[in-house]
């Protein structure tokens, strides 16, 4: 009795393991790096677990392409541009989707131009929704919350 008790308790930790690690495979970082006199590049870069893959801004017909949102600043001038997204793009035909989709394995870096009005320092606020599968599943949507110092230097 004892045995499987223990062995009951071991498959279910085993299995709240896995769920741990997949509920969240893409881990995200923010930095932001003066260019010029009060323009910045925000640097943002996701980390993507092994065996997943991210949906591409424009990822073709089906999943959530990944989306950024800024929050409205009044020390903030304006956003330049538009978002660039930089790695190893893949393109395949996914039968479930019925459509050719862009995706990012391994890790994507997104970036953006961002001026400020004054020399001082300011948060640039934000939130970036996005969807990851795998070749058994996919995880819903997610909107994950950001905020990056633009500081003065």
């Amino acid at each position: 009795m004892k045995k499987i008790s223990l062995t009951l308790l071991l498959a279910i930790g085993c299995i709240a393991g896995t769920f741990a690690q997949i509920s969240d495979p893409v881990k995200w970082s923010y930095v932001a790096k003066k260019t010029a006199d009060k323009t910045y590049e925000v640097v943002i870069t996701a980390s993507i677990g092994a065996g997943w893959h991210l949906y591409a801004q424009e990822s073709g017909e089906g999943p959530v392409p990944t989306t950024f949102k800024f929050t409205k600043n009044p020390l903030v001038g304006g956003i330049s541009g538009k978002l660039k997204e930089k790695g190893k793009m893949l393109k395949e035909y996914d039968p479930n989707f019925k459509s050719v989709l862009k995706f990012y394995s391994n890790q994507v870096v997104f970036s953006q131009t961002v001026k400020v009005k004054t020399g001082a320092a300011t948060v640039l606020k934000g939130s970036v929704e996005y969807m990851v599968c795998n070749d058994h599943q996919c995880l819903p949507p997610k909107e994950v919350s950001f905020s990056v110092n633009l500081a003065a230097k």
